[in-house]
């Protein structure tokens, strides 16, 4: 059973009642973060009960030394973990001197959170009867400025309900703070200072080995019945924690409050010198604008990012819901504003996986944003990589690969391998050839191609001699295979020829060398500085293209399907309907032997090349694909649902297209796969974004110019989306009724629809 706590709603998150045992999972699903920084919807005040407490700085890491039974040749010195940066949230506080704790209160009524998707803010309230007997109502509300995005701001109010009280609020910065995940307990930071004057605080903190350098800050501001009061604080400080104690009178039905305003500098941003002049700055920026000043900002920039990026449904809320709430994080965990930085599997909602970046990035989540914003904010993804190229090589050498070969990590913070799982690090190897895909998904989208000759052809070249490399000569097949590989599937390690891989190393090889072409003819000066810098010749090029052309593929004529790996017939092909539900989800009931050794594919894998290369095979050849792999696919992958929807969709299965959106859209609201606890699944979102604009929406690029080929669930009424093509908006709503069209733009343009060609005219309305 998946957990239904969230209330459904169009625009919010919304949880009601206090249960000790969602305390976790809703920290994950309430989590805020503006691109620079996030935290999980930890309380303010002290929590005693199980708790998993998360504050993160973007680009913060902390390079966790690896932990192996057995060590073998290759493995990463490190695993680079995202760090629980000190905490700058807390406020302690304490009526009539017993501490509010809600796991020891005698009662905790009229409990309700809500995540305003909408407006960007996140808000709590309950009543509560404390173990003395007074009772009083509390209220926080606390968001992370986008426009000012080294800051946070919270409001907590205390309203006594039975009696006259007295109240100490404890705001406090605390820097002795650890990891849920650590290899070695470690410690990951060292506090070096801690300062205060009147009601501001700082903590100067570096990161071990990395050495990057924070300065936790925070200012508050102290009212009773919305007047600010003199109250001088009194300070508590020790090696780690600065806490500024307030304490007021406060009669029955009045309200205490305290604003506190926090967050981070740091020295990607700052010199370290600069670090406290740049925290106060800033805090006093935003306390002079005010709390609410401030939120009205939040809003009115939330409301642009919305104007753009919004899908809205009409006739289905939990479906609406789903849809906002993971754009709503991914633009919280990524705006596109500083090249350095990527869109981690967590975002800033949990630890688990490490690294800032996956091939998530260049799979799925480049076209939400080539589609959702400019496409200098995809571009910058795209140099994010290239950028990394001299790591990209460096990891190659470590396996033995030579001659400027690339393979780029399966995890990273800065371009160095930092994953120490063998059958993934060195076996799922198919990621390189993501980054290849994401260079030719951004040409043939923004029609840019200057990055090619720029910066992407060199990647290309690195990622095609990598798979030249890779590639073995069978003189029994008289092909070339490649052996030893872990695909998408993950629930199969170590096999060979993994037609996904297979078929992407042929096809990188085969786009890098119409790349070099095109570039020698028009981009000479280009092509003479990348010859040069590569070294690249004929000879080497001919070899590679030998590789291409003699690729092997794993093929069941029987089943007339390409088989996933060579030995997939050989498993006993029992389907996930035949498996008993108490078995599920495998890969938490069963031991990773009999996950390997079962027909259970974790996520889309053949199918998941189908998807990319779609105009390469037929519906006929798609419907016969995923009539075979889908029956045994469990999607116990994030990563799964949405390209089965795509491909649902697609072959006009809706019913199934559908129910796969719905599980990609709630895969977390709804905890599908029972670990959302331990964060959110950021980069899926996007395949979320991408089930309705290129499944239901059908939007594919064809001939140069944008094609749709509508559909509607059953359960809608219609739904609209807007899609950033060449810097011009097209607006999109389809309904049961059809599909109408109204661009915003300067010039003419030309689509198709149904495989129909249109011509729209700006701020024209087209309806089909």
């Amino acid at each position: 059973m998946n957990q239904d706590y969230v209330k459904p709603d169009n625009w919010s998150i919304i949880e009601e009642g206090f249960d000790v045992e969602r305390v976790k999972s809703s920290e994950s699903l309430f989590s805020i973060g503006n691109g620079a920084m996030g935290q999980r919807a930890n309380f303010e005040e002290m929590y005693s009960g199980p708790t998993f407490q998360g504050s993160y700085i973007a680009g913060v890491y902390y390079p966790d030394k690896t932990r192996v039974g057995w060590w073998k040749n290759g493995y990463p010195e490190y695993f680079a973990k995202v760090l629980n940066a000190p905490n700058w949230i807390g406020i302690n506080v304490e009526i009539c001197g017993e501490k509010l704790d809600l796991f020891k209160c005698k009662s905790v009524t009229n409990f309700r959170r809500e995540l305003n998707m909408k407006e960007g803010w996140y808000q709590r309230s309950f009543n509560v009867v404390l173990t003395n007997g007074i009772e009083v109502s509390v209220k926080s509300t606390r968001f992370l400025s986008l426009d000012l995005d080294e800051v946070g701001a919270i409001k907590y109010e205390v309203t006594p309900i039975s009696q006259d009280v007295e109240v100490v609020f404890t705001p406090y910065l605390d820097a002795g703070i650890t990891n849920e995940d650590t290899n070695w307990d470690d410690k990951f930071w060292d506090t070096y200072d801690l300062a205060h004057k009147g009601n501001t605080a700082h903590i100067l903190s570096k990161t071990m080995k990395t050495d990057f350098h924070a300065c936790t800050g925070m200012l508050n501001q102290i009212f009773l019945d919305e007047k600010a009061t003199d109250i001088y604080p009194k300070v508590e400080i020790s090696n780690t924690c600065v806490k500024l104690n307030y304490t007021l009178e406060v009669p029955k039905g009045k309200t205490a409050t305290v604003v506190k305003f926090g967050g981070y500098t740091v020295s990607l941003n700052h010199k370290e010198e600069d670090l406290v002049t740049a925290s106060s700055a800033v805090l006093k920026q935003a306390s002079e604008s005010g709390f609410e000043a401030l939120l009205d900002l939040q809003k009115n920039a939330w409301s642009k990012i919305w104007e753009m990026a919004d899908i809205a449904i009409d006739g289905d809320v939990k479906a609406q819901q789903g849809i906002r709430f993971n754009i709503f994080q991914l633009n919280q965990t990524y705006l596109g504003k500083d090249a350095r930085l990527n869109i981690g599997p967590k975002g800033f909602t949990g630890e688990k996986y490490g690294g800032s970046t996956y091939w998530d990035t260049e799979a799925y989540c480049i076209p939400f944003y080539m589609a959702t914003k400019d496409q200098v904010v995809a571009r910058n993804l795209l140099t994010y990589r290239y950028q990394h190229l001299e790591k990209a090589i460096e990891n190659a050498e470590k396996l033995g690969f030579t001659n400027g070969a690339a393979l780029y990590p399966m995890v990273t913070m800065n371009g160095e391998e930092c994953h120490n799982e063998w059958e993934i690090t060195f076996e799922e190897i198919h990621r390189n050839g993501a980054m290849t895909f994401a260079i030719y998904n951004y040409h043939r989208y923004t029609g840019d191609y200057s990055y090619i000759p720029e910066k992407g052809l060199e990647v290309m070249i690195g990622i095609a001699r990598f798979w030249h490399q890779r590639a073995t000569f069978s003189t029994d097949k008289d092909k070339y295979v490649i052996l030893g590989v872990t695909g998408p599937n993950e629930y199969e390690n170590n096999i060979n020829n993994n037609w996904y891989t297979n078929y992407l190393a042929k096809w990188c090889i085969e786009y890098c060398i119409e790349n070099i072409t095109k570039v020698k003819e028009e981009y000479s000066n280009d092509y003479k500085r990348i010859i040069e810098k590569t070294k690249l010749g004929e000879e080497e090029i001919n070899a590679m293209a030998q590789v291409a052309e003699k690729m092997y593929f794993p093929y069941s004529a029987k089943h007339q399907v390409y088989l996933q790996q060579d030995g997939f017939l050989d498993k006993e092909l029992i389907t996930v309907a035949d498996l008993d539900k108490s078995q599920r989800p495998i890969n938490q009931k069963w031991s990773w032997d009999r996950i390997l050794r079962s027909p259970y594919i974790k996520q889309a894998d053949v199918l998941q090349g189908f998807y990319m290369f779609e105009d390469k095979f037929t519906s006929e050849e798609l419907g016969r694909h995923f009539d075979f792999y889908e029956p045994f696919t469990v999607h116990e992958s994030s990563l799964s649902p949405c390209v089965h929807s795509i491909q649902a969709a697609a072959l006009d299965r809706m019913d199934q297209a559908y129910t796969f959106y719905l599980r990609t859209s709630r895969l977390d609201l709804d905890d599908y796969n029972k670990e959302v606890e331990e964060g959110l699944h950021i980069t899926s979102m996007a395949g979320t974004w991408m089930s309705i604009v290129e499944g239901f929406g059908g939007l594919r690029i064809k001939n140069d110019r944008l094609s749709f080929s509508p559909k509607i669930p059953k359960e809608w009424k219609g739904y609209t989306f807007n899609v950033n093509f060449r810097n011009q908006i097209l607006k999109v709503n389809v309904s049961q009724e059809g599909t109408s069209f109204n661009l915003e733009g300067n010039q003419e343009l030309i689509i198709y629809v149904d495989g129909k060609e249109i011509n729209i005219s700006p701020d024209t309305l087209i309806t089909i």
